[in-house]
């Protein structure tokens, strides 16, 4: 009986992952024994490192003794005699994690048991204790006749990927009964790609890859070729028309918007930013899933795979700052101490690394240069010392070739889908991260991230040679009401309160000037529980990052903007204000009337334009996971030194604001001359419109917030626009960041110059003295379009 093939979203290109493995291949429903062997070669390498592995080398020597130490701490305990549970740890009926935890420890028992140099390699009483521990977990937990009890997740997804992973790992020593029942277990609970959930929901974005990930595996235990076509199918979704492929962007809407897009943004459970949680796992299964299908009948064809390159550069390259992932994108993967930082990363080097033996050309030169650079660049976390067999052979084979490292990356980035910014200078990187009427503030599900309330309320993440700062422990000891670049009522909130809201406001977004690293981006923060609103605003100028805040207004509470709060590497790290070294004492605290620059050592200087009252803290903070994160937090207290500067607004305020000017790495001297002579001015701060200058080239920048004027240049409504002199040209950068206007007009005082070049739907014409621009803006989902203006030249 031959495989049906694909009949619709049909392409012809080929697998990015395509592998070099013998043929024939499975061509059948039911394949013969060979070929079965074939496919599940293939799944044991990625599991293994397969044959041929240098065990003498001293990186893979030290990752074979990690799986080692895995092995015997997991198989501590473990004893199929017992009644309640096959580990004394893990014995409940009504946490569901406690299920698929025990398929992972036999999985990582498994995997000792299958690497050669290992203690337990190719023990046989350790395989019939495995043996015996699966059959415990079928007869006691997980299969037909057994009632889910929690999360679907793990009945679905965790405990059938684990049990997959087991039995290709023992698939000689378990015995074609105990296989049978295995596979007949996880189809179960996961019998179609397409479909999870008790109530057979439509799978979606990662949840579908995971999904097809475990039928495809079981159907290599099986040999079942049908199977496998449908998990091909099922990527592109072809039973529903293609609305929710995983290839496929997601812009138009056909779906539930879970995925990627086309601005590398990605969004989870509707509308949680999740390129470091939910999209890297999307990634990292799927270029297992290409691999597994290369060169088969069930090759993954549909030519909208190719937008996985795409989703590596523009969805995780610009998020990642020396192999740490921008945090406002990690959901409520930040509360889970297995996850910290640069734990991500990891995950997409991987993959990128399975990706790259199918490229080809330019492109591939271009990836091998990103992950030797990602690999290089990482000092904090060596990727050799973490990753699996297989990607370490890999990575070891890319490190040793000629490839140069890709360098630094420099580069200003906005996600108008996901409502997020990522600044790149050669010494930094900086985050910013909002939320509006298109997106959820933070995630709290499952009783996890608890204290997330101000993820989005502007939190600015600031990327420097510190590169552990959002790692050892950052997210359960810092303050969460103090958040850097956060304007909050100064009121604790229950656990989870607010989690998975939309904002009321749609003004959150920016422009980007092309080629520079010139962006302005703001948000309307209406917060949620209070009646605190304010217009805030970030204009990325290279090496100075201008902070203006106005309309600052709560009927009741007292009102904070955080202008920094900083683990500190040195917990005595020298602080400045005003040229006046401060105390280092842990528990110091002061406030200055009116401070004008700020200098913190290790991180950078603060200058306010005029003169502000600035309150200062340090503290060491304890803390432990499980306050942030009852599921899979731990009860032991972690402690961090931190700095804290904030403003004060009072006690419900009116039409308060703020502004500095943020000097990443800058020395004291450098601060101390930035107050002498600004860098850059601003030129409006009102409920309108925020707009500075930039004193060296002219630069101009403004948010408007609704019609104004500001210097040169009026808006007729909500905009955020850049305009740069160039020799005899002028630059413009225009969007709309509310994603709501068909149309923006603005007047700049500019006369006699003429369109030299402008994006489709942008045009200008000389009006009086003046240019009048008009930007056609329906269908663009806040992206940036600009043009150029050229000098008329006039005859003497």
């Amino acid at each position: 009986m031959n495989t049906s093939r694909r009949t619709v979203l049909a392409g012809t290109g080929a697998s990015l992952a395509a592998l070099a493995l013998p043929t024939p291949f499975l061509s059948s429903a039911h394949a013969d024994d060979d070929n079965t062997a074939l496919l599940r070669g293939r799944w044991h390498t990625l599991l293994t490192g397969g044959t041929g592995l240098d065990t003498t080398e001293p990186r893979i020597a030290a990752a074979v003794a990690r799986i080692d130490r895995a092995a015997v701490s997991a198989a501590k305990g473990l004893d199929p005699s017992r009644t309640d549970g096959l580990w004394p740890d893990l014995t409940s009926t009504s946490v569901s994690n406690h299920v698929t935890t025990s398929f992972k420890r036999l999985a990582t028992i498994a995997t000792a048991w299958a690497v050669p140099g290992t203690g337990q390699y190719g023990d046989a009483a350790l395989a019939e204790l495995l043996g015996r521990g699966v059959d415990w977990m079928l007869e006691h937990r997980y299969g037909p006749g057994h009632e889910r009890f929690d999360n679907d997740w793990d009945w679905e997804i965790g405990c059938a990927l684990a049990l997959n992973d087991t039995a290709v790992l023992l698939y000689d020593v378990l015995g074609a009964d105990r296989l049978t029942r295995i596979t007949d277990a996880v189809g179960h609970y996961t019998p179609d790609p397409n479909l999870w959930r008790a109530d057979r929901q439509i799978a979606t974005g990662a949840n579908r890859v995971w999904i097809c990930t475990v039928v495809a595996v079981a159907a290599v235990l099986r040999g079942d070729g049908d199977d496998l076509a449908r998990v091909r199918d099922a990527l592109s979704d072809v039973s529903g028309g293609g609305a929710n492929s995983v290839l496929a962007f997601q812009d138009d809407g056909a779906g539930t918007g879970e995925g990627f897009y086309s601005d590398g943004s990605f969004l989870q459970h509707y509308k949680h930013p999740y390129n470091g949680g939910y999209g890297k796992e999307l990634l990292g299964n799927l270029s297992r899933l290409l691999n597994l299908l290369a060169g088969t009948d069930w090759d993954v064809t549909d030519p909208d795979v190719a937008n996985v390159r795409t989703w590596v550069t523009d969805g995780f390259e610009p998020l990642i700052a020396r192999g740490d992932m921008q945090a406002g994108v990690c959901g409520r993967e930040v509360a889970r101490s297995s996850k910290q930082g640069h734990v991500a990363a990891q995950t997409v080097i991987e993959a990128v690394l399975r990706l790259l033996p199918g490229l080809t050309g330019d492109t591939a030169d271009r990836f091998a240069a990103l992950v030797k650079q990602w690999i290089t660049e990482d000092t904090f976390r060596d990727f050799l010392d973490v990753t699996d067999l297989t990607s370490l052979v890999a990575a070891q084979r890319l490190l040793a070739s000629g490839t140069r490292p890709r360098g630094t990356l420099v580069t200003h980035r906005q996600f108008p889908r996901m409502d997020k910014a990522m600044h790149h200078r050669p010494a930094f990187a900086l985050g910013i991260s909002a939320y509006s009427t298109r997106v959820y503030n933070y995630e709290s599900i499952q009783n996890e991230n608890l204290h997330g309330w101000h993820l989005s309320d502007g939190m600015v993440l600031l990327y420097d040679d510190d590169l552990g700062h959002y790692s050892e422990d950052y997210w359960p000891t810092v303050d969460p009401l103090r958040l850097a670049g956060t304007t909050v009522v100064a009121a604790r909130p229950a656990d989870a309160a607010g989690q998975r809201t939309t904002s009321t406001a749609d003004w959150a977004g920016g422009a980007v000037l092309p080629g520079t690293t010139l962006g302005a981006y703001g948000m309307e923060l209406r917060a949620f529980g209070s009646s605190l609103g304010a217009f805030k605003s970030w204009f990325c100028l290279d090496d100075v990052i201008v902070h203006v805040g106005s309309g600052v207004s709560a009927a009741a509470g007292p009102v904070e903007t955080i202008v920094e709060n900083r683990k500190l590497r040195d917990p005595a790290a020298e602080l400045t204000v005003d040229g006046v070294r401060a105390p280092s004492d842990a528990g110091w605290s002061a406030t200055y009337e009116g401070a004008r620059s700020v200098h913190l050592a290790g991180t950078g200087g603060y200058v306010f334009p005029r003169p502000t009252a600035l309150r200062a803290l340090r503290e060491q903070r304890t803390a432990t996971w499980r306050d942030i994160n009852v599921k899979y937090g731990t009860d032991t207290p972690v402690t961090r030194p931190y700095l804290t500067l904030w403003q004060d607004h009072g006690t419900a305020p009116s039409g308060a604001g703020y502004c500095w000017l943020q000097l990443p790495g800058a020395s004291a001297g450098r601060t101390a001359r930035a107050v002498l002579a600004p860098p850059v001015t601003v030129v409006a701060a009102s409920t309108a419109v925020h707009a500075v200058r930039r004193a060296s080239d002219g630069l101009f920048a403004a948010n408007f917030w609704a019609a104004g004027r500001a210097g040169e240049l009026g808006a007729d409504g909500p905009a955020s626009v850049l305009v740069r002199a160039r020799e005899q040209r002028f630059e413009v950068a225009v969007s709309d960041p509310t994603q709501l206007r068909d149309r923006i007009v603005l007047d700049l005082d500019l006369p006699g110059h003429t369109v030299r070049r402008a994006d489709p739907g942008v045009r200008a014409v000389r009006r009086g003295a003046g240019t009048r621009i008009t930007v056609d803006t329906a269908g663009l989902h806040g992206a940036t379009v600009s043009l150029t203006l050229s000098r008329t030249s006039s005859r003497s």
